[in-house]
C-alpha cells in the first residue's frame, strides 16, 4: 500500500540550531501516527514543513506516492493536508464563523455567502460533538473552545490528512476523552491522522504507530501495541523516567493567602462566574482547585493576581487586604503567578529571553543601578536560569521568544517565577505542554517549595497531577467552592462527580 505522506531526509536549520536533522518519517492511510518527542526536539517544526510554514534546506515529501513542493499553507490545503496548531492561529476580533471561514470564502457577486458555510459548520459542529457559537468573537471564548474552533476549521476544508499539535493541552478530561472518540471516528472515516503529543497515555489510547525524535533526530518507530509507557519515555528522554513522585508527610503551617466570599462578573453578559468563593492557603501545602474549564478557575486567578477586578469579597496575603492593589504591588508582597496563558498573558514574545526573565524584577539593585540596566548580571542571571530548567532555543539569552516552542516558552516562565522566591506561588497549568521529562522535573520542583514552606495554589485539570501533588483538592463548579478532598480519601471518579455537578457537598 502506498503511504498517503512519506517526508524523506528533511533537515530543517535556524540560526544556532538543526530543528530537523536528516529525519525521515511514513504515514499510512487510515491510521493515526503518534509523533513523539520532548520540548525542543524538533515535532512541530517537523509537521510546519509538511503544512508549508516552513521550506526544509534539505529533503522531499510525498503525498499519496506523488512527490510535491508545498510552498505555503495554501498548497498544503489544495492536498488535504490540515493541521490545527499548538498556539492557535486565529484573529481574536473576529467571529468563530468568520475565523473558520477565513481564506476559504464563499463569494456570490462581491458578497460573503455565510448562510451555507453557517449550516455546514454547525452540521458539523453537531456531527463530532464539538459545540461551539458561531456568532461568538473568538476573543470572549475559552481556550478550550478556541481549540475547537481550530478542529472545526480544518474540517471545513474537508482535510483528510491531518495534523493535531498537541491537540489535548487546553483540554478537560472529560473533552480529552471525546477528542480521542473523535479521532478514531475520522480515520474509520478513511482520513489518516498525524498526532503530536507528549501525553504517553494518549498514544496508547489512539495511535497505530508512534515515531519518537530527541534533540532533532530521528530515534525510532515503534508499533504502539508493543511499546510500554516506561520505553516510550525512556526513548524519548535518553533516562529512565520516574513516574511515581515520593512525597513527604503533610505538615501545613500557618496560613499566609486567604480569599474570603469572593464574587466576580463577566463584564459583557453580568452573570456571576465566580460566587462566594474561599479558602486558606498554608505555608508548606499544595492546595489544588480543580474543575472542568470555564467554571470560574480562571477568573477567580484573575481576580487573586489582580488582572481582574473583585466585585465583592476580600484576598489576603501574609496579613495585607490585596483586594485593590495593583499587580506590582501583590508581586512585591510576595505573590508569583504562572499564568494559564504562558503567550498573552505570561511572556512578551517579541523580547528576548533575557528580557522575559526579568519582567518582574528589572527594577531590582541586583538588575539595575541608578536607572541603567546590568546587562552582564541579566545575562548571568538568564544563563543560569536556562541550564537550570533546561530551556532550549536556537540563541541562548539572546532568543527571541515567539522563536521558542511552546513548552520551552513555558519553562521559561516556571523559571522565572520560582526563582523569584515568593511566599505563595498560583500555578494555573503548570506543565501544560511539557514532555514527561520535564513534568518529571517540574513536579519535583514544586514539591521541593513546599517542603522549603512556600504556599502554592495549583490550578490544574490534569487529575492525574491533582491527585499526585495535592495535599488538598477543592472542586468548582460553575465558579462556586461545591467540596474540598482529601486526595488520600477520594478517587478521580468522586471528583469528576463532583466536576460535573453531580453532586456538591460542604467544605
Amino acid at each position: 500500500m502506498t503511504p498517503v505522506i512519506e517526508m524523506n531526509g528533511i533537515t530543517k536549520e535556524f540560526p544556532g540550531i538543526i530543528a530537523n536533522d536528516n529525519i525521515t518519517l511514513t504515514v499510512q492511510e487510515g491510521e493515526i501516527h503518534a509523533l513523539l518527542g520532548e520540548n525542543g526536539a524538533g515535532k512541530s517544526t517537523l509537521m510546519s514543513v509538511l503544512f508549508g510554514l516552513y521550506r526544509p534546506e534539505q529533503g522531499t515529501i510525498l503525498v499519496r506516492g506523488k512527490e510535491v513542493d508545498i510552498k505555503n499553507p495554501n498548497d498544503a490545503n489544495e492536498l488535504g493536508i490540515g493541521m490545527v496548531h499548538q498556539h492557535f492561529k486565529l484573529v481574536d476580533t473576529f467571529t468563530v464563523l468568520d475565523n473558520i471561514i477565513l481564506g476559504y470564502e464563499d463569494v456570490d457577486r462581491g458578497f460573503l455567502k455565510k448562510d451555507e458555510a453557517r449550516e455546514k459548520i454547525v452540521a458539523l459542529s453537531d456531527q463530532y460533538k464539538l459545540k461551539i457559537d458561531p456568532d461568538a468573537y473568538v476573543r470572549d471564548i475559552s481556550v478550550g473552545q478556541q481549540q475547537r474552533v481550530e478542529i472545526l476549521k480544518m474540517l471545513y476544508r474537508n482535510s483528510d490528512i491531518l495534523i493535531f499539535d498537541e491537540p489535548t493541552a487546553v483540554l478537560t478530561p472529560q473533552e480529552i476523552e471525546e477528542l480521542m472518540k473523535i479521532m478514531k471516528s475520522m480515520v474509520i472515516e478513511g482520513r489518516s491522522i498525524i498526532l503530536i503529543t507528549h501525553k504517553l497515555n494518549e498514544i496508547q489510547a489512539v495511535a497505530d504507530r508512534v515515531t519518537i525524535l530527541r534533540k532533532g533526530k530521528k530515534i525510532d518507530t515503534l508499533d504502539v501495541d508493543k511499546a510500554s509507557n516506561e520505553m516510550l519515555a525512556e526513548r524519548m528522554v535518553g533516562r529512565k523516567v520516574m513516574f511515581d513522585m515520593k512525597k513527604s508527610p503533610y505538615a501545613p503551617g500557618d496560613v499566609v493567602f486567604t480569599a474570603s466570599d469572593l464574587t466576580m462578573r463577566d463584564t459583557k453578559t453580568h452573570k456571576a462566574v465566580v460566587q462566594d468563593m474561599h479558602f486558606d492557603l498554608r505555608t508548606g501545602e499544595i492546595l489544588t482547585i480543580a474543575g472542568i474549564e470555564g467554571n470560574g478557575q480562571t477568573e477567580l486567578v484573575h481576580g487573586l493576581t489582580g488582572l481582574k477586578p473583585i466585585e465583592r469579597g476580600q484576598v489576603v496575603l501574609k496579613g495585607e487586604d490585596i483586594t485593590h492593589e495593583k499587580i506590582l504591588t501583590r508581586n512585591m508582597l510576595g505573590l508569583a503567578h504562572i499564568p494559564e496563558d504562558r503567550q498573552k498573558v505570561g511572556l512578551v514574545l517579541d523580547y528576548d529571553l533575557q528580557s522575559n526573565l526579568i519582567l518582574h524584577t528589572y527594577f531590582n539593585p541586583q538588575f539595575q543601578s541608578n536607572g541603567f540596566l546590568k546587562d552582564s548580571a541579566i545575562r548571568t542571571f538568564a544563563e543560569d536560569v536556562i541550564d537550570k530548567y533546561d530551556v532550549r532555543s536556537s540563541n541562548g539569552p539572546d532568543s527571541l521568544v515567539r522563536s521558542m516552542s511552546g513548552g520551552n516558552q513555558q519553562k521559561a516562565i516556571l523559571g522565572r517565577e520560582i526563582e523569584r522566591d515568593t511566599d505563595v506561588i498560583i500555578a494555573v497549568q503548570p506543565t501544560r505542554g511539557l514532555d514527561v521529562g520535564a513534568i518529571e522535573f517540574i513536579h519535583t520542583e514544586l514539591l521541593k517549595l513546599r517542603d522549603a514552606g512556600k504556599a502554592i495554589l495549583l490550578i490544574s485539570l490534569e487529575l492525574d497531577e491533582v491527585m499526585r501533588l495535592s495535599d488538598r483538592i477543592i472542586v468548582m463548579f460553575e465558579g462556586e467552592h461545591v467540596g474540598e478532598f482529601d486526595p488520600t480519601r477520594t478517587s478521580q471518579e468522586e471528583l469528576g462527580l463532583y466536576m460535573s455537578g453531580s453532586k456538591r457537598k460542604e467544605a
